[in-house]
């Protein structure tokens, strides 16, 4: 993909300063800028920057006035930063929209897709998948029977969505992510063997979710397990069945939620933070990384620790806790002063 610096000052609304026909074909840091690429300064401190870089096209704020010669061209835009940033966006549309069905696939007449749809090689669809417009579907994706996808959905390669899974507008799943999965289902008989329970639920995730690589998300037993919408869940995270997420919780990698808990809304999880199945988390609540949650937690809690304690609460017990083995020393020197002190009393009595 090429562009022209006076295309990317069209996009932006920007002031050209420079050559409008030099094009750039990638993206870099000013620090790193080569011929060909697009950059930008928007911190300061990286000023000295401006002078050396070899990027073609700058993008700076409209009230930089240069010290020295430049040999970048300039884009002159109100915020620099955002104005990347809408580049971004822009570059990532460009480079996913793909469109068509590549082969070999497996694509039953049952499927039913809409415009724009791509479908990547090594894909498998299963029967009666309904799939919205603008989905990406990249190589080597197993779709099961019956799933549901509505438009603009993202799927990276190698993604495996089981049947019955209900994907709303604008998620994006990564590679290797795992939808649908049968929940830990298991009970003992009278020999204390375990016997499978079935998992004859499914995952629904609303509309704008983001689930990150490697992730899992079991099936309920009955019922859904449901991410609500604008849920964005990191990679190489344990979603066990018929767990409830609120609207626009995030929740951070390695983290692992046990079967039947409901998560509020708004909420913020850090890694590797463990929380115990059949309890209720309020609404934004958050959680400190390697946090374990055994109890029910109310709106607006902040906790720390493993067992979680109040953040406020853990910050104070932990500065006596590094200090443990001086305050053990003092409580046995208080011991053996008054010990002795005691016994000198006693003896003269």
């Amino acid at each position: 993909m090429i562009f022209t610096a006076g295309q990317i000052a069209g996009i932006l609304e920007g002031e050209l300063d420079g050559n409008p026909e030099i094009a750039v074909y990638k993206l870099a840091k000013i620090e790193e800028g080569e011929t060909g690429s697009l950059t930008f300064l928007a911190n300061p401190k990286y000023t000295s920057y401006i002078y050396t870089t070899k990027a073609s096209v700058t993008i700076v704020n409209r009230d930089f006035v240069p010290e020295q010669k430049l040999e970048t061209t300039l884009i002159k835009v109100d915020d620099a930063y955002e104005a990347f940033s809408k580049v971004l966006k822009v570059y990532n549309e460009v480079k996913k929209n793909k469109v068509g069905i590549e082969e070999p696939v497996f694509l039953p007449d049952t499927t039913t897709y809409g415009e724009n749809f791509y479908l990547g090689a090594f894909s498998y669809l299963g029967s009666n998948v309904t799939i919205g417009d603008n989905v990406k579907i990249y190589p080597n994706v197993y779709i099961g029977d019956n799933v549901k996808i509505d438009d603009n959905v993202v799927i990276f390669a190698g993604a495996k969505v089981y049947s019955e899974t209900v994907i709303g507008k604008n998620c994006v799943i990564h590679s290797g992510v795992v939808i649908g999965a049968d929940g830990f289902g298991f009970s003992p008989n009278k020999d204390g063997e375990f016997q499978k329970v079935p998992q004859t639920g499914n995952v629904v995730l609303e509309d704008n979710v983001d689930v990150g690589a490697g992730t899992t998300i079991d099936r309920a037993t009955l019922g859904s397990t449901i991410l609500r919408k604008g849920v964005k869940l990191d990679n190489q995270i344990q979603i066990a069945h018929n767990v409830e997420i609120g609207e626009h919780t995030v929740i951070a990698a390695q983290t692992g939620i046990a079967g039947s808990t409901k998560i509020g809304k708004h909420c913020m999880i850090g890694g590797q933070v463990g929380i115990v199945g059949h309890i209720t988390i309020g609404d934004n609540v958050k959680i400190q990384a390697q946090s374990g949650i055994g109890r029910n937690v109310q709106n607006d809690e902040v906790l720390q620790g493993s067992p979680a304690l109040n953040y406020g609460d853990y910050n104070k017990s932990y500065v006596y806790f590094k200090k443990l083995p001086k305050i053990s020393n003092r409580i046995d020197e208080l011991e053996k002063k008054y010990s002795e002190q005691y016994k000198n009393e006693t003896e003269n009595n």
